[in-house]
């Protein structure tokens, strides 16, 4: 399946089960996996719709979907140890979502080896795609996307997703503030320069994998909490940090939590 065919895909699962039930989720069609911990009818049929037609054009590869990784732990394994595979999550943001939120986002990305080669992120309610090829680029709606590096006389402007650094300042910097609450926002963000860096708690590859490639592609690094790069195989402990670039990563890094 081409680059087009797999973002065309992703639309089309939208427009069939995410966007009807946008704002109109009736009773039932919430269910909370843990506390805090939202799915949807929608999510779970996404996720099929997508994954269906993945293993149809690659059989030999490892899907990892959120929600089957819900109910069977185990393939997480299988992803690690995987030549090809792809990670699905198919609402990303979904307490956005419930809540009524434009800020939610399906998501895609490839693995081939170590690298994550090609990446998908669909935004259905503000109709914004974007695409990430190992070596090839990232672009939003064809557009070419590149991170512009901070202002020398601006001091960097940092996010986090977790909530119990919202307000801190590491170092001299400005206090965190709080993310759009959605990786598949959230890495547009950064790359399109709304934020400088942004510090995660969580490590799933299904929230990060797809927006590694995306700032990679753009010139701004996603790395682990021990300076390493990332790796969608891995779980790294700590968390992760991405930063407009490489430079900024090593400055920001000594100073996280």
């Amino acid at each position: 399946m081409d680059t087009d065919g797999v973002l065309a895909l992703l639309q089309e699962v939208a427009e069939e089960v995410i966007n009807p039930r946008f704002r109109a989720l009736r009773e039932g069609q919430v269910i909370e996996k843990k506390p805090g911990d939202l799915v949807t009818v929608a999510d779970r049929e996404a996720e099929l719709l997508i994954t269906a037609r993945l293993r149809e054009a690659y059989p030999d590869a490892v899907v990892l979907g959120e929600e089957h990784y819900e109910a069977s732990p185990r393939v997480l394994e299988e992803f690690a140890a995987a030549e090809h595979a792809f990670t699905v999550d198919p609402i990303d943001g979904t307490k956005n979502f419930v809540n009524g939120s434009t800020d939610h986002g399906v998501m895609v990305a490839e693995i081939r080896g170590p690298d994550v080669v090609r990446s998908w992120i669909w935004q259905p309610q503000h109709e914004l795609a974007y695409v990430a090829e190992r070596g090839a680029g990232a672009f939003r709606n064809g557009e070419r996307l590149a991170r512009s590096p901070v202002a020398d006389d601006q001091p960097p402007r940092g996010v986090t997703s977790h909530r119990k650094w919202i307000g801190t300042s590491l170092g001299e910097l400005p206090p965190l503030e709080l993310t759009w609450v959605c990786c598949a926002v959230d890495y547009p963000m950064l790359v399109q320069g709304a934020t400088d860096y942004i510090v995660y708690k969580g490590r799933q590859p299904w929230d990060h994998a797809p927006g590694s490639l995306l700032l990679t592609e753009a010139g701004a690094y996603l790395g682990d909490f021990d300076g390493q790069p990332y790796d969608a195989r891995t779980r790294p402990a700590g968390g992760l940090l991405g930063a407009a670039d490489e430079e900024l990563f090593d400055r920001i890094r000594p100073l996280l939590p």
